[in-house]
């Protein structure tokens, strides 16, 4: 009885926390800081995730390894012809004068795009929206398909400054996946490859114009 009533404080803190670092901090950087300031506020508010999972209790970073036998190379294979199928589709059913653009008129910038996309974007994102999330929060976490579900949803809010429904639904479906993967296969770096190729996929048929500070249009 004594530990359930100490209990009641510990998730009412968490909740406070999760709900000021998932929910308060992205609406508040798409809201009120103007695009040239949105990335080094992410910074700071990845710094920040970094420092709450380093205090976790009872977390590791030695838990956030490789795991190959967890992985399913099949599986990765299948997800990037569906994002390409998919990024095709989407790019030239709505902004075609963007289809492979990187392509056709930088292609050096591509290439720097897909060496460094995976370690200064889908990195950091993983790590906070994954291990953060599932291992801090646990307590207060609804299970299964809910908690997933959660996830995506959050996920899909801390790219709000973007100001875009595609970007929303693309980041919603990516968290459900990301999510899965990361649960599922009991590898993080499972949910960065996958995280890894949809944004270099992305980007290389011409996606990234929604994902570009330099073209937000606050609807306001």
């Amino acid at each position: 009885m004594a530990e359930a009533l100490t209990a009641i404080p510990e998730r009412r803190r968490l909740w406070v926390e999760f709900l000021a670092f998932f929910v308060t901090a992205p609406v508040l950087i798409a809201v009120l800081l103007p695009a040239s300031a949105m990335f080094p506020a992410l910074f700071a508010f990845t710094a920040l995730g970094l420092l709450l999972l380093h205090i976790t209790p009872g977390f590791s970073w030695a838990e956030l390894r490789w795991n190959w036998r967890g992985w399913d190379w099949r599986e990765l294979l299948a997800f990037a012809v569906f994002m390409t199928l998919l990024s095709v589709t989407l790019i030239y059913a709505m902004r075609p004068s963007s289809a492979f653009q990187l392509v056709r008129e930088q292609p050096q910038l591509l290439a720097f795009i897909w060496i460094g996309y995976p370690l200064v974007s889908a990195l950091p994102q993983e790590l906070l929206f994954r291990p953060l999330f599932f291992r801090r929060y646990r307590p207060i976490l609804p299970p299964g398909l809910a908690g997933r579900g959660l996830n995506a949803a959050v996920f899909s809010l801390a790219h709000l400054m973007y100001w875009s429904w595609v970007v929303a639904l693309l980041t919603f479906g990516g968290g459900l996946i990301f999510a899965w993967a990361y649960r599922r296969r009991g590898s993080f770096f499972y949910a960065v490859a996958l995280h890894a190729i949809a944004g270099n996929i992305l980007f290389a048929a011409g996606m990234g114009a929604y994902f570009y500070s330099g073209n937000v249009e606050r609807p306001f």
